[in-house]
């Protein structure tokens, strides 16, 4: 069974960094995409960053120059380094992953989510 294991929340003073990991457990092909969203209370859930197999990225408006979104192909791994962190980075961050599963096609996997807090 595919699943996107999370790792790296927590709590941080404004200004400081955090880097989240996101794995991919189980059999797969192939990335397609992989990217973390976050949804802050009583907010919707907003794409941050997202990285495509072949190594592109985009990022929202809001993140552009402090965050970084990165892949270790051979680990099936997304890292999200984060920089000048802002109270209004406060949210739970979900990882999420379009992968190929053997014999299943493309599929759309999410993470547990991970809390960040960042204290001002």
């Amino acid at each position: 069974q595919v699943q996107l294991v999370e790792s790296g929340g927590g709590l941080v003073q404004a200004g400081g960094s955090l880097r989240l990991s996101c794995a991919v457990s189980g059999s797969i092909v192939s990335i397609f995409s992989m990217g973390w969203h976050r949804q802050a209370p009583g907010k919707q859930r907003e794409l941050v960053a997202v990285i495509s197999g072949g190594g592109s990225t985009n990022y929202a408006d809001s993140v552009k120059g402090r965050f970084t979104i990165s892949r270790d192909g051979a680990k099936n791994t997304v890292y999200l380094q984060m920089k000048s962190l802002q109270a209004e980075d406060t949210a739970v961050y979900y990882c999420n992953g379009n992968l190929l599963i053997p014999g299943r096609g493309y599929r759309d996997y999410w993470g547990q989510g991970t809390q960040v807090t960042v204290s001002s």
